[in-house]
């Protein structure tokens, strides 16, 4: 049978190094896996089955710098990892055994205890016989911390083979971002990462283990492996296997496209995640040891850490070549590079991310036929929280500039009535009560303001440490003791001390802890935007979903839905992966909704980068219709996996928490809740006026007069712009703007004599 497809030219920017203690790991690991029983008789492997693997090979080129007795002790986690995929593969994804799976692996957590005392079960089997052996010759010497971390990996590899499993026994192939989001839990390299911190003796701090950054490194650092996973073992899961866990079968089924299309996009998407290691290495580690006061030693730790990741990104490229276990024939065959892939390899693709020409004309934003499978209800006490909303925003402050601060002038009342907040709220919470309906509106006013605030008072004067410095004081203004926060400043802050007090005080200090989360984690999502923003960078896809869940306040409003159907729910019930998986999903679909209404606003009118339908016609070179299919298709697969989850995988969680029926009706309520956010969303956007043109034009001719700068000392700054924009005080005018009539004599561009060459900046403007 023929190959597949051919395998693309891969970006790879580390050279490999091979161990010089290889001969004794291999002769180890041949030693330890007959020991164990994975060898003659395990009805899985014979010892030609081993050799050829050659897993001690992976290991010499993915920790290259190891002495032999720690490359030994490397070499039999991956033995053991390899033997127990096969090994459930025979046992329970050929026979479609689920019961009998979750049992094995139910066992299989006793054999890691976490405390001083290592004693294990007494092991049945070679999987949980490798175990008990190698928990205790790993975890001596390493922090309670990293114990955690690794113990959680090695489970989530472990259990979501069930996922894998379940699949195959549907027939089902996921969609590409739960596919990208499973596949770290199933394919095992956050676990790989653990095991370099071991390796090479450096420990990620634990006062940054959680952060944006060094989760970015391990999550672009195993998308990269799993996905030149997927190139080189398509035809051994997909041909011989029957696996539908699988990056290009992913592809090659949501696209409709053939297979050797699909493996290029796999490898498109597989460089697109080793360049954002690379720019989350470079930009961002150095801020985050200033923030987090991580000392020379820690930063070298990270810095040795990060060095392991990339020895193990090319090392693993080196063993897949060499390994009887993936399809390689032609891969080591020398192929000319055309124009084209050698560009690619060059770093065309990454310039590309930072070339997009601001305010270009797009249109009306089009919107296609949504898969929006749910009933709308609306709260029929709408009319009073659009009357309280705007008493509201105006007791804030929220519709006049700000005290000292040029630019704030973000909202007036009339923005306010077109965007109609209250009718998403209504739709969110059909059956909340007048006052529950009035601070759902109010926390998306909050929401939306700070939303709107950010880009045109800190990114036009590109001030990412301002920003920060708001963004810290938030944190300040939301005390989980009750306590009184410091006295607000402007706008923002006075909405935000008024919503927690509200908010917060009724409930319980767990409670308060998860709605200040979401709270933070969307006002960290400000900043990273608009640092994109500022750089002008069009993020990597997977990197732009997942961000783009806080910026958009989703955490925010489903935390609200949740804490209003959790009192008979464990909430350990809400971090299982199905729980997860199905929030996550119903995220994506309503930013996916807002990015194909708001794509007009946000590409011509606003001049940013973080929209969907921007980001995948950057990544597939495509224009604006065909990249609009792309992102609904995504939208309805998430919805259609959403409906999957409740349909299937929810019932099993609920038994396997034993939920007793109050908790059940508590999880039905919340499950209707995120069906009625959807509809709601859906709704707002179709209801409100504020993506359509009309609107559009409407609103951006008021700016342009109220964000106007002064002219006088200083006022030279303002020029016009190679596009054609005119730049004053760092905001970019596009020039739909520059050329609209009028509203005053104030509002006409005059030419300033001090510039050269006949530039223009803006006559006097008073702050409306």
């Amino acid at each position: 049978m023929s190959q597949p497809f051919e395998l693309p030219d891969f970006y790879q920017p580390y050279p490999a190094r091979l161990n010089p203690h290889l001969d004794e790991a291999r002769a180890h690991s041949r030693r330890w896996a007959r020991d164990m029983g994975m060898l003659e008789g395990s009805g899985v492997w014979e010892e030609a089955d081993l050799d050829a693997h050659d897993y001690p090979l992976m290991c010499a080129y993915t920790h290259p710098d190891c002495d032999g007795a720690e490359l030994s002790l490397i070499t039999d986690w991956y033995v053991w990892v390899f033997f127990f995929d096969d090994h459930f593969l025979e046992v329970f994804k050929r026979t479609g055994d689920l019961k009998g799976g979750k049992t094995y692996l139910d066992r299989l957590a006793g054999f890691m205890p976490m405390g001083s005392d290592l004693t294990v079960p007494e092991p049945s089997g070679p999987v949980e016989a490798g175990l008990a052996d190698l928990w205790p010759r790993t975890v001596p010497g390493m922090s309670a911390d990293w114990r955690a971390r690794f113990a959680e990996s090695t489970r989530n590899l472990l259990d979501e083979s069930l996922w894998e499993l379940a699949n195959i026994n549907r027939g089902r192939v996921a969609n590409p971002v739960e596919y990208i989001e499973m596949r770290r839990k199933v394919g095992g390299a956050p676990w790989s990462a653990g095991l370099v911190e071991h390796a090479v003796a450096a420990e990620v701090p634990a006062k940054i283990a959680a952060s944006r950054p060094m989760r970015v490194l391990r999550d672009s650092f195993s998308d990269a492996v799993h996905l030149r996973n997927d190139l080189f073992s398509y035809e051994r899961e997909v041909r011989d296997e029957g696996e539908l866990s699988n990056g290009v079968l992913v592809l090659e089924t949501f696209l409709g496209c053939g297979t050797q299309e699909a493996a290029e996009a796999v490898n498109d998407l597989l460089t697109s995640r080793m360049q954002q290691f690379e720019h989350t290495a470079a930009f961002e580690l150095g801020p985050l040891f200033v923030e987090h006061a991580v000392d020379p030693i820690g930063a070298a730790d990270v810095l040795a850490y990060v060095k392991g990741l990339q020895d193990w990104q090319s090392g693993g490229h080196e063993w897949h070549l060499r390994s009887s276990r993936y399809m390689n024939a032609r891969a080591r065959a020398s192929r000319p590079l055309g124009m084209s892939s050698a560009l690619d390899l060059l770093g065309a693709k990454r310039l590309r991310n930072f070339a997009h020409v601001p305010y270009p004309r797009v249109g009306p934003s089009r919107i296609p036929d949504l898969y929006v499978p749910f009933d709308l209800k609306l709260s029929p006490h709408l009319d009073r929280s659009r009357r309280e909303t705007v008493d509201w925003c105006r007791a804030m402050g929220m519709l006049e500039p700000q005290h000292g601060v040029v630019g704030t002038a973000v909202w007036d009342e009339a923005k306010l009535v077109d965007y109609d907040l209250p009718l998403c709220a209504a739709g969110l919470h059909p059956d909340a009560s007048p006052e529950e309906l009035d601070l759902a509106s109010f926390w998306l006013a909050w929401g939306t303001y700070g939303d709107d605030y950010f880009p045109v008072v800190f990114g036009g004067t590109r001030n990412l440490s301002a920003a920060k410095v708001s963004v810290d004081r938030f944190k300040e203004l939301m005390p989980l003791d009750c306590s009184a926060p410091p006295q607000p400043v402007g706008a923002l802050e006075r909405g935000l001390a008024d919503l927690w007090a509200r908010t917060a005080g009724p409930m319980p200090v767990e409670d308060r802890r998860e709605l200040r989360t979401a709270v933070e984690d969307m006002c960290a999502a400000w900043l990273w935007e608009l640092a994109g923003e500022i750089a002008h960078h069009i993020p990597d896809p997977v990197d732009y979903l997942e961000m783009r869940r806080h910026t958009f306040g989703s955490k925010l409003t489903m935390s609200l839905c949740r804490l209003r159907h959790s009192k008979a729910i464990p909430r350990q019930f809400y971090a299982a992966g199905p729980m997860v998986a199905l929030e996550n999903a119903m995220m994506d679909a309503g930013m996916l909704v807002n990015d194909m209404f708001s794509y007009q606003k946000e590409i011509e009118f606003d001049g940013e980068v973080h929209n969907a339908v921007l980001v995948v016609q950057n990544f597939f070179d495509c224009d604006y219709p065909a990249a609009l299919e792309v992102v609904n298709d995504l939208m309805a697969s998430r919805v259609r996996q959403f409906e999957h989850i409740v349909a299937h995988e929810l019932p099993i969680l609920c038994a396997n928490f034993g939920l007793d029926a109050a908790a059940r009706r508590d999880l039905d309520a919340f499950v209707a809740e995120l069906r009625d956010w959807l509809a709601g969303v859906a709704h707002w956007h179709r209801e409100c006026s504020r993506y359509d043109e009309p609107s559009l034009l409407r609103h951006h001719r008021s700016a342009r007069w109220r964000l106007g700068g002064p002219t006088g000392l200083g006022s030279s700054a303002a020029m016009t712009s190679s596009q054609g924009h005119v730049v004053d005080r760092g905001l970019v005018v596009p020039p739909h703007q520059a050329q609209q009539p009028p509203l005053s004599r104030r509002d006409v561009v005059q030419p300033d004599p001090a510039l050269p060459g006949g530039q223009h900046g803006h006559d006097q403007h008073t702050q409306a």
